[in-house]
């Protein structure tokens, strides 16, 4: 199997070397994974715009991260998990909370629980959901819109999974604890 390291500034191109100068003055520090990104001329620059757009859809930041904890949990990338932890404590969860979260349901919030519901029944079925779960979603205040704006993020987060999943590059986020079965 190939072995991708985590290139440096100095190892992409002109156009990501001013990504990561971005994302360093923003983060104080650039993650392994967009610096991964980065091997592509266009990689970093497209993922970073799609990953922005998603803040002008139906989601606020403490939904998006909920989203993000449960899709990453779903396909299992260590990588995501220890990130989005990391975020959602930042964004007001606590660690039962996320941990929730990443079961796939939010006992806390009945808005949220819906949410991750059917991020959790889209992602493991590849959108081929029951349509109680969207009824479920619907009644609990989401628009219709707002599954275009679900399977996009479902989509985004997707796309960072795989790319761990297929670099292994190493975690720079401490890492998530083990998701333990929690009762749902």
């Amino acid at each position: 199997m190939a072995t991708f390291s985590v290139p440096t500034r100095n190892r992409v191109s002109a156009q990501n070397q001013a990504l990561f100068d971005t994302i360093q003055k923003g983060l104080g520090f650039v993650p392994n994974l967009y610096a991964t990104f980065g091997l592509s001329e266009n990689g970093l620059g497209a993922y970073l715009a799609f990953q922005q757009s998603q803040t002008k859809g139906a989601f606020k930041a403490k939904e998006r991260e909920a989203i993000n904890l449960v899709v990453s949990q779903v396909n299992n990338c260590v990588y995501c998990l220890a990130a989005h932890t990391a975020l959602g404590k930042m964004n007001g969860f606590t660690d039962e909370q996320i941990l929730q979260l990443r079961a796939g349901y939010a006992d806390f919030d009945h808005k949220l629980d819906a949410l991750v519901k059917l991020a959790k029944a889209i992602t493991e079925s590849k959108g081929h959901q029951a349509s109680e779960v969207v009824d479920a979603f619907i009644a609990a205040g989401y628009a219709q819109p707002a599954i275009v704006d679900l399977v996009l993020m479902i989509g985004d987060k997707i796309i960072s999974n795989y790319l761990h999943a297929i670099t292994q590059i190493p975690v720079d986020f401490p890492a998530a604890p083990a998701l333990e079965e929690v009762a749902a």
